[in-house]
């Protein structure tokens, strides 16, 4: 089954990824779903300041 869901590497040092971990465990979230959360929470925070974002 095909989903729409966009795949994409991320390159992050060892450290950073097991804090980041941390972070997202404490949260209740697996790695993925708080890196989603805090893009959400990024492009809400620059809409804000700068407007919408539109897309063609």
């Amino acid at each position: 089954m095909k989903d729409n869901l966009s795949r994409y590497t991320l390159r992050i040092e060892q450290e950073l990824l097991d804090k980041f971990g941390f972070v997202a465990e404490y949260e209740g979230r697996t790695k993925n779903r708080e890196l989603e959360q805090m893009i959400k929470r990024r492009i809400r925070e620059f809409e804000a300041e700068h407007g919408e974002i539109k897309l063609d």
